[in-house]
């Protein structure tokens, strides 16, 4: 109990699962809040100092996953705290330390995630001039701020745990707010870390509404000096000028923050995060979360995902590739060139049919690569993962001998950054078996021939009876007494027993153990050797192989940007093979794209209101300039089609010129 008091102190506002044996134990008013919350059994453990019961509710250790799932889905925080010493070998007290605390930011574990969604945890920062005040923020200068007030500078840092995205911004005066505000409602992140002290929750209220819990962590997390070194240690570069940070203190000292406290939290390294990114306005237009949810775009008005433009264009077949194309319609680009090179890769794509089934084919075997590697990074991998993060890379040099006739700049270079790491899949191949447990811990992953030490402990498991029959016979021959025996008890272990009429043949090197009624029994050093292999043979090999996997896992860990690099990429395919999926399917036309003022489509249609309407659609035509359309005056009847017309406006882009000459004018464009 003094072990978990000592823990506790640590971690005050997380619920303590203590590890005894063979469950997670949780006491006092722990106790009571996850007895509640996952309608478990209380009971109570013997009597405190004052003679009043302890509560106490605990779960399996094999079935925790589950259980911390549920709690942190509820909002809740979990400290799992682990015997970290063998309690067959330990002296005394077996030795316990937290290993790693869940929250809704930092939960990586695929089973309970959402599979076509991000996981975000944002740091927040609101710095002003430097002046202090009352408030307990921290500025860019790692003084105390005045207020979270609109005249200030918000540092913003943003990680997907899961997956390694990690991003940084910063937003000035009321529209910076009014610009992170709506950011906050469109990315929902499941968690906010900010300075002990700020109200967070005053300044942005949309934190309340989407229900992100909010963690306070020390101020000093987000002083200048400390922010920045704690980045740089972690991107393990000399200087954050290339990521275009030099300038901007406040977002250096939320992503500091937030790297201080997920390295805390986790006790790993964070292998997967090794780039940072800028976010600024410019990247992408800046939609704000009325208008996405009126123009349907990632939900449609019931809050769930069918009936939605991404529902309805989506057949990426990753979940990198679902993921990546949520985010390009939450941040739609506003560049001419990087737009024009989307479109032609999207065009080229659409009319290589056979090149791109077979591509997408390919694709279907490639698992979450990003999710893969994080917790390999994280350390709550197990075999399976490895196994399947080797398979999925094997299959990245077919996709790139598939893509590699396309002429498209974007889809180049996609395929420039296929990476399918050789050398990675070498060690995870020769180490793991082709068919591993999920978990490490139950051992039998390691593949036969890969180590000696594991080869031979498992010769003797599996090959005990032989081995003493083949030393019964050895010892025969050797000593010339035809009744030798090798035998076993659990008091003497291993022994040769020899009758009273031969004992004048016993071998100098015998080592008399016992007498016995017919004769006597001994021990040599070889076969006191082999009983100390023998014994315990399984839970050495255990031990063995988790120093394998451990140091198999740290081997791949430290290759998570190659990974993470191959990851995006296949991502960016996926997106826009699947676009042209939709196109090819949809007889979408491809538009022209430029930076006048006019806006000419053509035939539009409204890709979900098409498919509901069940073949009654009537498409629409838009004709819009500087200078003679600047306004259309839209009038008709309820429920004739106005917001369908006004969606279609929206979701347009500069479509192809007004060119009646164009042989693909006629077709349908949306």
């Amino acid at each position: 109990m003094k072990q978990y008091f000592d823990a506790k102190r640590q971690y005050r506002h997380a619920l303590m699962f203590f590890r005894m044996g063979d469950f997670y134990e949780m006491f006092y008013e722990d106790a009571l809040v996850a007895s509640r919350a996952l309608d478990l059994t209380l009971t109570s453990r013997s009597k405190d100092s004052s003679g009043t019961p302890v509560p106490m509710c605990g779960v399996p250790f094999h079935a925790a996953d589950g259980y911390i799932a549920r709690l942190v889905k509820k909002g809740y925080r979990v400290a799992i705290c682990e015997q970290i010493e063998n309690p067959k070998t330990a002296k005394g007290v077996v030795k316990r330390d937290v290993v790693r605390v869940v929250s809704p930011g930092t939960l990586t574990d695929s089973a309970y995630l959402d599979a076509k969604e991000p996981a975000f945890l944002m740091a927040i920062l609101a710095s002003s001039t430097g002046s202090t005040s009352s408030t307990g923020s921290t500025s860019s200068t790692g003084s105390t701020s005045s207020t979270g007030s609109t005249g200030g500078i918000f540092g913003v840092a943003l990680v997907d745990l899961s997956t390694g995205e990690f991003d940084v911004a910063e937003y000035s005066g009321p529209e910076g707010l009014a610009a992170l505000r709506s950011e906050i409602a469109v990315l929902r992140p499941r968690e906010i870390v900010v300075a002990t002290g700020y109200d967070v929750g005053a300044v942005i209220p949309e934190i309340a509404q989407i229900g992100a819990p909010i963690t306070e962590i020390d101020g000093w997390h987000f002083e200048l000096e400390t922010a920045r070194q704690t980045l740089l240690d972690q991107l393990r570069v000399q200087g954050l000028e290339g990521f275009g940070l030099e300038r901007r203190q406040a977002a250096v000292c939320a992503g500091g923050a937030l790297v201080r406290h997920l390295r805390d939290t986790q006790k790993a390294e964070l292998a997967h995060v090794r780039s940072i990114r800028l976010r600024q306005l410019a990247d992408g237009l800046q939609i704000d979360p009325t208008t996405l949810k009126h123009l349907e775009i990632v939900q449609a008005m019931d809050g769930g995902r069918s009936g939605s433009l991404l529902d309805e264009i989506d057949r990426t077949v990753t979940p990198m590739g679902c993921r990546l194309l949520r985010n390009w319609l939450l941040r739609p680009l506003t560049a001419l060139e990087p737009i024009r090179d989307r479109l032609d890769a999207v065009e080229e794509l659409a009319v290589k049919t056979t090149e791109r089934g077979k591509a997408r084919e390919t694709l279907k075997s490639i698992q979450d690569l990003e999710r893969l590697i994080a917790r390999i990074a994280l350390s709550t991998a197990g075999p399976r993962d490895l196994m399947a993060l080797s398979r999925s890379l094997a299959a990245v040099p077919r996709l790139a001998l598939l893509m590699s006739e396309n002429q498209a700049p974007l889809l180049r270079s996609l395929i420039g950054q296929l990476d399918d790491l050789p050398d990675l899949r070498g060690w995870i191949d020769q180490a793991i078996a082709d068919e591993p447990p999920a978990l490490a811990r139950d051992g039998g992953f390691v593949r036969d021939g890969f180590d000696k030490e594991v080869d031979d402990l498992r010769h003797i498991s599996r090959s005990g009876k032989q081995v003493i029959a083949e030393m019964e016979e050895g010892e025969r021959t050797r000593t010339g007494i035809a009744s030798l025996k090798v035998r076993f008890n659990r008091v003497f272990g291993y022994y040769i027993e020899i009758s009273k009429s031969n004992l004048h043949a016993v071998p100098s090197d015998y080592i008399r153990k016992q007498t016995i009624a017919g004769g006597e029994r001994y021990i040599t050093p070889a076969l006191k050797e082999y009983e100390e292999k023998v014994l315990g043979a399984d839970e050495r090999i255990v031990t063995r192989e988790l120093e394998i996997f451990e140091s198999l896992r740290q081997k791949v860990a430290a290759e998570s940007p190659r990974v993470l690099d191959t990851a995006r990429a296949v991502a960016g395919i996926d997106v826009l093979s699947g676009l042209a999926e939709t196109a090819t399917a949809c007889n979408y036309t491809k538009p022209y794209v430029h930076d006048g003022e006019e806006l000419s489509a053509i035939d539009v249609r409204h890709p979900v209101v098409e498919r509901l309407a069940g073949g009654t659609f009537v498409p629409n035509d838009i004709q819009l300039n500087g200078t003679t359309n600047q306004l259309v005056i839209l009038t008709g009847p309820n429920m004739g089609g106005k917001s369908t017309y006004l969606r279609q406006v929206a979701c347009s882009a500069c479509w192809r010129k007004r060119d009646r000459s164009c042989p693909r004018r006629k077709r349908r464009s949306g």
